[in-house]
């Protein structure tokens, strides 16, 4: 079968893989419909990633397709399509009992720690597929984006008509400003590309987006007066906007940290204080949010159509990268379809 290697920093290579092997007890064989790209394997391509060893095959964003289980699950029958949750955790360490795995300590991300979906076959936990039978295979590769989305908007507990303030105008920001909006909330979104606040306007045409060139505080302050808005997600991962984040709030208002990045935050604690803020973080997600984001894409309340800037096949996508990755082409999110060995998509 065949996969995708990334070698090291700026080199993949698509190699033969042995054929895979009957599904243990628990899990089940499946074969990779679509991959989706996002920041963490750009950051590994570059170089970036912390925690990150190579050779490695990337993919954690996944639509498969079951083919082998023991499972008497009827919604994993053969030839369902799937979501993969790709956060493996072990069940037993303290985050775990207490119901957060997605805090788990010993965690092992598909396609960071461990090998990913980049390849033909692969197994997967059984508890960690997510079924649909009505969403396309394109759709379900992209239910990892959006649960991390969700899950940070529950851990803000918005309220309907509060306003929120989301900085960032990738993939993780949509999604957060997708199921804010979906929550009830008042939404301004804040970037410095106007290529992607463009995108936000076009997409949702009601909520307000704020160009954030020079001083950003200024512009939200002539937008909204000294009442600045009680929510704030920060999905950049970006150092100087999460600082910045902080003098964004509104008095009594949360900061949820969606993104993140190896080092340390820091804030003007009297000025915290003031004004009594919450700070929290939002890591990953949870089954409970897959499930949510399925609900809605079945139920039609997403469209993630438009969020597709870049599709690629297996067959040609060490080429494609080579353009995806570059600053200028402007992705926003591409999928690669993966073609059986012997087969053209």
């Amino acid at each position: 079968m065949k996969a995708i290697l990334l070698e090291k920093p700026g080199q993949f290579r698509l190699l033969e893989q042995e054929a895979p092997s009957a599904p243990d007890p628990g899990t089940a064989l499946v074969r990779v419909r679509h991959v989706g790209i996002c920041g963490t394997d750009l950051h590994a391509f570059r170089g970036e990633q912390p925690f990150f060893t190579y050779p490695r095959i990337l993919g954690h964003e996944l639509s498969v397709e079951v083919i082998a289980t023991e499972s008497a699950d009827p919604s994993l029958a053969v030839g369902t399509l799937c979501a993969v949750e790709p956060y493996f955790d072990c069940g037993t360490c303290p985050a775990c009992v207490r119901g957060k795995p997605n805090c788990c300590l010993n965690l092992k991300v598909f396609g960071v720690h461990i090998d990913g979906g980049m390849r033909e076959f692969v197994h997967i936990p059984t508890s960690k597929l997510h079924p649909s039978t009505s969403l396309s295979s394109e759709q379900l590769a992209l239910v990892e984006p959006l649960a991390i989305g969700a899950h940070a908007v529950s851990r803000a507990q918005l309220t309907p008509h509060e306003r929120v303030l989301v900085v960032g105008a990738g993939p993780i920001g949509l999604a957060v400003t997708q199921f804010a909006l979906l929550a009830g909330a008042q939404v301004t979104v804040m970037d410095i590309s106007e290529p992607r606040l463009a995108f936000c306007q076009r997409l949702w045409p009601h909520i307000a987006c704020l160009h954030a060139h020079g001083d950003a505080l200024a512009l939200l302050q002539h937008e909204v007066g000294d009442d600045l808005p009680p929510v704030v997600f920060d999905a950049t991962g970006n150092p100087h906007s999460m600082h910045a984040a902080f003098s964004y709030v509104g008095y009594a208002g949360r900061l949820i940290f969606v993104g993140l990045f190896q080092g340390d935050v820091s804030f003007h604690d009297p000025d915290f204080h003031r004004r009594e803020l919450t700070l929290l973080s939002s890591r990953n997600a949870n089954s409970t949010d897959f499930r949510r984001v399925i609900d809605h894409l079945e139920s039609g309340r997403i469209d993630i159509a438009p969020w597709i800037t870049h599709r690629t096949t297996s067959d040609t996508a060490l080429e494609s990268f080579l353009h995806w990755f570059d600053s200028k082409s402007n992705l926003l999110k591409g999928v690669i379809a993966f073609a059986p060995t012997g087969e053209t998509l």
